[in-house]
């Protein structure tokens, strides 16, 4: 057996080589990029976690039919322009065959349009504007973790089923971050409410800049519309920020509140801990505690022996990333056929710890988005994953449709 080197290049430049699989006389090279520091660095650190998971698992599998693989993890401190540097770098001079990974829908749509024209595929594992499957994509760019787009379909859905909306109109809110993945994910949910036949208006619109720490103006022009929901669109700390200042005053008392696409992430739910309010409506692309098979239990715990923390939704897109990956490459025979390989990751069905028993992730050929199973639910107390002291319960599962409506027909 080969050794396989991931290489994370921090400030400190450590190196960890890992016991892995194959025999290949080249090995894939894989350039990652994730915040590892700063702002969205948990998400990179349980990235590479994950990563090593991912490469437990393969070589448990068949490991004379995988190849050996080369895996670089640059730190990219969440800004666009180094992250373009890193990903010019694993190009150019670590000559690799993939890049993977990034957390900021702006900066993943900077590396796509630098990876447009390459032999370079680009593998997204967290960002989840849908604008990197649709106007913005091409044909090397593939997403393995659930897209904003999911994620409002799954709540319209949720707001049409428990919403009567015939008599009056629903009164909405709606704030997320003031870049491109709040923006795309506000346009989803209006299209799909339309879709589903919600009667609503929208009181009111905000869009906070990114990193925010003060949203205290935004919850007071809140409170005085009193809309019957808000959807926010925040994640990360963002969220748990916007949470504990919203705490203070009576809006969760007087409207009920939805976060579709990050809000149940372990990350909010650790952070906040006793000042997570109870019964309101979130979701997230990975979950602790559902789908309840052995399958995710044991992908938790098997984190958690190496961090001493539970995963964050990150984690579970890192390790889809490198599954896929490795399976793509097995199905095409190696690197050497661009087309054999697209066709294999435009075909890919492969079942991850996230799927619900009965199903399995697969790759839309048609969009390059992996297509998901989204869980809602409302938030309840649950003390066993420490330091959250609320989990999710009360599941709403929504299975993604055969066939996407065409939303982008204006674009």
């Amino acid at each position: 057996m080969m050794h396989q080197l991931l290489r994370l290049r921090l400030p400190l430049c450590i190196l960890m080589a890992v016991q892995t699989i194959g025999a290949s006389a080249e090995p894939v090279k894989i350039g990652c990029l994730y915040p590892l520091t700063g702002p969205g660095g948990l998400y990179g650190r349980d990235s590479a976690i994950a990563i090593d998971i991912a490469l437990e698992d393969l070589a448990e599998l068949e490991p004379a039919t995988y190849p050996d693989f080369q895996i670089m993890i640059e730190d990219t401190r969440s800004k666009t322009l180094r992250s373009l540097q890193i990903s010019r770098q694993f190009i150019e001079e670590d000559d690799v065959d993939f890049l993977c990974g990034v957390v900021s829908s702006s900066i993943a749509l900077a590396i796509t349009q630098m990876v447009e024209g390459t032999d370079v595929f680009f593998i997204g594992t967290d960002h989840a504007s849908p604008s990197l499957t649709s106007f913005a994509l091409h044909e090397n760019y593939f997403r393995v973790s659930n897209g904003s787009r999911q994620s409002m379909s799954a709540g319209a859905q949720f707001i049409q089923r428990h919403y009567d909306t015939a008599q009056e109109p629903l009164s909405i809110v709606f704030i997320g971050p003031d870049y491109e993945y709040g923006y795309q994910s506000w346009d989803d949910l209006q299209k799909f409410l339309e879709i589903d036949g919600v009667n609503y208006s929208v009181v009111g619109t905000y869009w906070p800049k990114l990193f925010e720490t003060d949203y205290s103006s935004y919850i007071d022009a809140i409170n005085v519309s009193e809309p019957d929901i808000i959807v926010n669109a925040h994640w990360g700390l963002d969220l748990a920020t916007f949470i504990r200042q919203a705490n203070q005053t009576s809006l969760f008392e007087t409207s009920a509140f939805m976060n579709f696409d990050t809000g149940g992430n372990f990350e909010v739910l650790a952070e906040l801990g006793n000042e997570m309010p109870l019964g309101i409506v979130l979701s997230s692309r990975h979950h602790v505690t559902w789908p309840p098979t052995p399958e995710n239990a044991e992908f938790v715990t098997r984190f958690f022996e190496r961090s001493g923390r539970y995963p964050s939704y990150a984690a579970q897109g890192a390790y889809s990333g490198i599954m896929v990956i490795a399976e793509a490459v097995k199905e095409a025979g190696g690197t050497d056929d661009p087309t054999a390989l697209r066709e294999a990751l435009e075909n890919i069905e492969f079942r991850l710890p996230e799927d619900p028993i009965g199903f399995q992730s697969r790759m839309d050929p048609l969009h390059h988005q992996m297509l998901q199973v989204q869980a809602i639910g409302r938030t309840v107390p649950n003390s066993n994953f420490a330091p959250a002291t609320v989990q999710l319960d009360d599941w709403e599962v929504f299975y993604p449709p055969e066939n996407w409506p065409d939303l982008n027909k204006d674009e």
